[in-house]
């Protein structure tokens, strides 16, 4: 017996892409996402998915997150199934991110974190 899904299901993802903002808040008054507008990016990204006609099933996910551990880039998103590592600091950026990225497919250079912050 086995559980294996049927190719169709399994070759197919719910969402084709998650975007996932940090809106952790550090309570011992830390540098954290909250304190740099991360819920207005996310606000403004789910906004933007929407009115775009990209949200749900078989499209994008706009999710929050807890602390990405990536705090000395903060704020940040991350892309999957990519990967792909934000930082924003205006609603500019996220519509960048929204336009090139989760709707063209394009990669933001610009607005990579680099490889070596984190924590």
């Amino acid at each position: 017996m086995t559980d294996a899904l049927p190719p169709s299901a399994a070759d197919k993802p719910y969402f084709e892409r998650h975007i996932f903002f940090c809106l952790n808040e550090r309570k011992n008054g830390e540098d954290c996402c909250a304190q740099h507008q991360a819920q207005a990016g996310f606000d403004r990204c789910k906004l933007l998915v929407r009115q775009a006609g990209i949200s749900g099933p078989g499209q994008v996910r706009v999710n929050k997150a807890g602390c990405l551990d990536r705090c000395a880039a903060g704020p940040v998103a991350v892309v999957y199934p990519e990967g792909v590592w934000y930082t924003y600091v205006d609603a500019s950026d996220i519509d960048e991110i929204v336009n090139a990225h989760l709707i063209g497919g394009q990669v933001v250079e610009r607005l990579l974190v680099p490889p070596h912050l984190g924590h």
